[in-house]
């Protein structure tokens, strides 16, 4: 019985770790485009270990390289590339605490500023994107929200169907 109530607790940790951690659309609502203000954007975001960046763009137009350092990215310096990826709607887990450099791997377009740093937080806290305190407009989007608000959502919802599960572990 006790083995019963460990495992689904093991299990609901891990779930919910999961369900706690975030997806940053890279971009924002405009995504991995040339229009884009990647650093705007990033500055306006909080990145944990766990976290997923997502990268969607048209793919043949764009594509997605990490640069292997801060000289790589600052020169646009592709032949460095650590990973290269060209489907469009490229997921790439942030798996320890550092700084990320990624760029377009398209001729010109890192150089045009289609680039963008990410440094990654240790921690298990949920990331949301940062809301600004000041009288400035956040950078944030309706989506990121919505998204943040999801995840809330799903780990409450994890925890409950936790809890639901013990109390029927024990009295059977």
């Amino acid at each position: 019985m006790e083995n019963r109530v460990c495992l689904v607790l093991v299990f609901v940790a891990l779930i919910t770790k999961e369900a706690m951690a975030a997806q940053h659309a890279v971009g924002g609502s405009q995504g991995w485009e040339e229009s884009t203000d990647f650093s705007s954007w990033a500055s306006g975001q909080k990145f944990k270990v766990g976290d997923q960046l997502v990268f969607k763009y048209t793919s043949g137009l764009h594509s997605v390289v990490e640069l292997g350092g801060e000289s790589a990215y600052k020169s646009c310096d592709l032949g460095t590339a650590l990973n290269s990826m060209n489907t469009g709607n490229d997921v790439v887990k942030l798996n320890k605490p550092g700084t990320r450099y990624f760029a377009c791997g398209t001729l010109g377009h890192c150089g045009q500023g289609m680039k963008v740093k990410i440094t990654v937080e240790s921690g298990t806290a949920p990331s949301t994107p940062e809301s600004s305190s000041s009288s400035s407009s956040s950078s944030s989007s309706p989506a990121a929200s919505s998204a943040s608000a999801m995840h809330s959502y799903f780990a409450a919802f994890v925890l409950l169907t936790a809890l639901v599960a013990t109390s029927l572990l024990y009295m059977f």
